[in-house]
């Protein structure tokens, strides 16, 4: 696995940018927030297919994410921005993301604008592979039906992926992922998503309250403050040069101290070193408990060892989810 900030997969800003080697492939097109185990279902499914005949295998997704654009007011929380997806997108063998540019003038085009000029004339795909769900174009008119009725004439042959439900028989959405991670249960949350959840960001300097009480941390801001329940987490950091350390997290505003913006403070197992400025990416393993306001420095201190002691148990026993956990969080 390439480090936290960087990817070899090829990252393409348009399909009319495709370089001319990755025309012919196999594309699987999809928002694909999350990159979990019903999109993983989609993209292994396109993996296959570009094995089998040995064509490229590249990925068209939407930037921003299309929900966003319709209801800005109401942007959508993403659980992987751009460059996180595209880091899972390499994990999975892909060559290439495009991330189309996407705003109201482009929804507007018709369906079959969609399918002529993106899929056939920018991407000159071979093979074009589908969720059960994926809609696209004006009102919304294409589906897989549209896509395998017209494909054919311009080139490419089409695969729709039925739905995937969990070894409960719901089906894995974003949606239900989001709400495990706002309610605290990540566990839930990697079960949906077949691996940690994972966030990059800088490390930032901050009130450097932690080094007072011989807890100095690693400060990160998340880019959707409320998307996940503040509180203390067994994690694992990637920093930039791909090493890899264990540690305990708080995420919240302090209450014991100052109630204030909320922050991602990580605390790494025997190390010292600077890490200001490094981008870093985290990767959640455990909700141990809740944010809490104490009576003073000492019982904070006091709590703050056990939750030290837990968590570096934990991570000790932690297992891959999947291959693609092992490459993300191991």
């Amino acid at each position: 696995m390439s480090d936290a900030g960087t990817t070899t997969l090829r990252r393409i800003a348009g399909a009319a940018a495709l370089p001319a080697d990755l025309r012919g492939a196999v594309v699987a097109i999809g928002n694909f927030d999350g990159v979990h185990r019903g999109h993983q279902q989609v993209l292994e499914t396109a993996a296959e297919r570009a094995s089998s005949e040995a064509r490229p295998l590249v990925c068209l997704t939407f930037e921003p994410h299309p929900r966003t654009v319709f209801r800005p007011a109401h942007p959508v929380p993403r659980l992987t921005p751009a460059p996180m997806k595209a880091r899972l997108l390499e994990a999975l063998g892909f060559d290439a993301v495009v991330e189309q540019p996407f705003d109201l003038a482009y929804a507007a085009h018709p369906a079959q604008a969609f399918v002529a000029e993106t899929l056939a004339r920018d991407l000159g795909a071979a093979h074009v592979v589908v969720g059960f769900d994926f809609r696209f174009g004006a009102r919304r008119q294409g589906d897989g039906a549209f896509l395998a009725e017209r494909g054919p004439a311009l080139g490419f042959g089409v695969t729709e992926v039925p739905p995937f439900a969990d070894e409960g028989g719901i089906p894995v959405s974003s949606s239900r992922i989001r709400e495990d991670l706002m309610n605290g249960d990540v566990a839930a949350a990697a079960a949906l998503l077949g691996y940690r959840w994972t966030f990059s960001g800088e490390i930032r300097h901050g009130a450097k309250l932690g080094r007072t009480l011989g807890y100095p941390t690693a400060n990160m801001a998340l880019d959707e403050d409320a998307m996940l329940a503040h509180g203390i987490y067994a994690v694992r950091l990637r920093r930039a040069d791909g090493t890899l350390h264990d540690g305990v997290a708080s995420f919240g505003r302090r209450p014991t101290f100052d109630n204030g913006h909320a922050l991602f403070e990580t605390f790494l197992f025997d190390f010292a070193g600077d890490l200001y400025g490094e981008t870093a990416s985290v990767s959640l393993f455990a909700y141990l408990r809740g944010e809490e306001k104490f009576d003073g420095v000492e019982a904070l201190v006091a709590q703050m060892d056990r939750d030290r002691d837990e968590a570096r148990a934990l991570l000790a026993g932690a297992r891959p989810l999947s291959a693609l956990d092992a490459r993300i969080a191991f």
